[in-house]
């Protein structure tokens, strides 16, 4: 299927034609379904957890900038949280990438160009990611606990950045990937 792959950055949702399998089997039986499975269950809260480290990030800069936090305490969280945060992003993406994404698009054809449109995603994601580091780094980097609440500013406004397109990516990924493992449950994803 020849589609037009949305920007990451505008789109609301994935195309109409590739929600065919969402809408058949929606999200509120996810849990329920016959084929729920630990992969599925892992895969959302990975999804969860990258959710959940970009919320505490997003905190922690506020309590610096806020002066709630001391600078060194927050450049300690920022260190784990934000190493956290992008390594595991990049590791997943290059699993789904390489493993996940090929094989799922071939069991339903109605839904395959989705997979490519969450493969462009990533890319997408890439120089976000980078500015993310990049940001980071600056933050850690910073001497003195003036240049710290600047970088943690400065941190922050690259997060604000990066939270809707994560965001937007997750659930389109969770709405084409969940239900093409409930319909199939190909036995290499189980």
């Amino acid at each position: 299927m020849t589609l037009h792959q949305p920007d990451l950055a505008t789109r609301q949702e994935l195309p109409d034609a590739l929600r065919v399998l969402v809408r058949e089997i929606p999200r509120a039986g996810w849990a329920e379904h016959q084929n729920y499975s630990q992969l599925i269950d892992f895969w959302l809260n990975r999804h969860m957890m990258f959710r959940q480290l970009l919320e505490q990030l997003t905190q922690d800069s506020q309590a610096a900038l806020d002066r709630s936090m001391d600078p060194r305490t927050y450049k300690a969280r920022l260190h784990r949280f934000g190493g956290l945060l992008i390594n595991e992003l990049h590791g997943h993406h290059m699993i789904e990438d390489m493993h996940y994404f090929p094989s799922m698009a071939k069991l339903d054809s109605r839904v395959s160009a989705g997979f490519d449109i969450l493969d462009s995603d990533h890319h997408a994601m890439d120089a976000q990611l980078q500015r993310l580091a990049q940001g980071a780094n600056d933050a850690l980097q910073a001497g003195d606990d003036a240049a710290v609440r600047e970088g943690a500013g400065q941190f922050s406004k690259t997060l604000s950045d990066f939270a809707p397109l994560l965001n937007r990516h997750l659930l389109d990924e969770e709405e084409l990937v969940v239900p093409v493992l409930l319909k199939y449950a190909p036995a290499e994803f189980r």
